[in-house]
């Protein structure tokens, strides 16, 4: 698509790629299509009223209900996001059956509420064009990301353990460049994928399978593919336990349909069926509610909190040289490096004299950490004590490199030491506030509790958890306990 090309001529799509705004924007297409619907069925409908829907009271208290729940309802069928293989026929049978729920919640509200003096016409309209409107900026958006994705963005690394049968799917995936997957390695002892692949991507034989756990730990590898016609329930097992113990999502081919694992999930990748394990939370419909809340919430927080921004921007320029925000580089999911913004509580030369202050460092483990540490500044002690000097990090949320709750994200430094089993914590995007955060003795917990504590959060994870931590670190921040 010559639009595509445009777009990144002009720098448009590399703005959004920069700044992560992937979610905002594609979140504010969906609101935008739903309130054209309702807006359009409005008009049809009281065209004697004339108008926006807004003015009427009434009208505006039931889009306010139905558009969150909408959204809801898409992100619940996964249809929010923007799919990499599907194809055109199940994402239209997929909208309209999220188009079917709408309907039959809006004739739930009519009949229970007695809504007589809304037309129910006005009702199947709206439910038909949100449908319509839906759709077609989806078919875009896919068209979109398919060319996107073949200029080498937007990719999902993966290892593959194939054999000779499994050809015909390397090339697909190899070809398919609008399905956005990076083949970093392949494992196998066959000749034909030797002959074909060993130029271009590194192969390696089935024999140093256990290489694969090092190639984990040192590259970015987001799932590992098992296409193998043959299943080695030896290997299978081995492999399991390596993506698990790191986080990493595991697929394996089949074809019979009578498969059912408690512990796996079915899903596709073009016409090819895989039986998936992830050993993190998948549950759909709390994450899709967790995803919103994310969003929500940084949004209302920003805008609620922007005098605190603004009083607290004053102060730090006031008492002290130096950028008001530090910025610095931290690893998120699946080993994904981000710009993380905080309100700067240190001298600008920080960095460096960090290296002379070594020798005092009273935590554990990776993690620098001094108690009256000399670089911070008078106004950055309180920050740190309240842990407000951590709000721009709303921002980073509002991105969708961080989530309100989850373990923190670590310097890539710190990560260079984890142990295997810690490296675990990578696999959940990171968050603003976790089990340590919430703790009044913090920084006397040993580094190894604390990574445990996180892999605690991951195994537990829950929306009632979520919340729960999430009032402990508003109390945690009027106690002052950050220290």
């Amino acid at each position: 698509m010559d639009f595509i090309s445009h777009l990144i001529h002009i720098k448009i799509i590399p703005f959004i790629k920069k700044w992560h705004l992937l979610n905002t924007v594609l979140g504010a297409i969906d609101i935008l299509a739903i309130t054209l619907a309702f807006q359009c069925s409005y008009y049809i409908n009281y065209l004697s009223t004339g108008g926006f829907f807004f003015t009427e009271i009434e009208f505006l208290v039931l889009y306010l209900v139905i558009m969150p729940f909408w959204l809801l309802v898409l992100y619940f069928i996964n249809i929010a996001e923007i799919p990499r293989t599907k194809r055109y026929r199940v994402l239209f049978f997929e909208y309209i059956q999220s188009a079917l729920v709408i309907g039959i919640l809006l004739l739930i509200i009519y009949f229970v509420l007695k809504m007589a003096w809304i037309s129910r016409l006005f009702l199947i309209e709206f439910t038909f064009l949100g449908f319509i409107f839906l759709f077609i900026v989806r078919l875009l958006e896919y068209k979109v990301f398919k060319t996107y994705r073949a200029k080498g963005y937007n990719y999902i690394n993966i290892v593959l353990i194939a054999d000779d049968l499994s050809t015909p799917f390397i090339e697909r995936i190899s070809s398919s460049l609008e399905w956005g997957y990076r083949i970093i390695a392949i494992f196998s002892e066959s000749g034909q994928v030797k002959e074909k692949y060993e130029k271009t991507i590194i192969l390696l034989p089935e024999e140093y399978l256990s290489v694969l756990n090092d190639l984990m730990e040192g590259e970015i590898i987001d799932e590992v593919l098992y296409v193998k016609n043959m299943v080695i329930p030896s290997e299978v097992r081995y492999v399991i336990r390596s993506c698990e113990e790191l986080g990493v999502t595991f697929r394996v081919k089949y074809q019979d349909d009578r498969i059912n694992l408690t512990n796996a999930i079915k899903t596709n990748i073009g016409n090819d069926k895989f039986l998936t394990f992830i050993n993190i939370p998948y549950n759909t419909f709390a994450l899709a509610i967790k995803k919103i809340m994310d969003i929500n919430v940084s949004i209302i927080l920003i805008i609620c909190l922007s005098p605190v921004f603004l009083i607290i921007s004053l102060l730090i320029m006031l008492t002290s040289k130096g950028p008001v925000i530090y910025k610095q580089s931290r690893v998120g999911l699946r080993g994904r490096q981000f710009d993380l913004y905080k309100f700067r509580t240190m001298v600008t030369n920080a960095d460096q004299i960090r290296q002379d202050l070594k020798a005092k460092n009273e935590a554990d483990g990776p993690v620098f950490k001094i108690k009256d540490d000399p670089r911070v500044t008078g106004i950055g002690k309180f920050l740190r004590k309240t842990g407000l000097d951590e709000l721009p990090q709303l921002v980073n949320v509002l991105n969708g490199e961080m989530s309100l709750i989850g373990p923190r994200p670590p310097l890539k430094e710190e990560t260079k030491y984890y142990k295997r089993w810690q490296l675990r914590r990578l696999s959940v995007k990171p968050g603003l506030s976790c089990f340590w955060q919430i703790k009044p003795d913090r920084n006397s917990i040993k580094f190894e509790k604390w990574m445990e504590m996180d892999l605690a959060y991951i195994d537990n994870w829950s929306l009632r958890l979520d919340f729960i931590i999430l009032l402990k670190t508003i109390k945690t921040v009027f106690q002052r306990t950050g220290l």
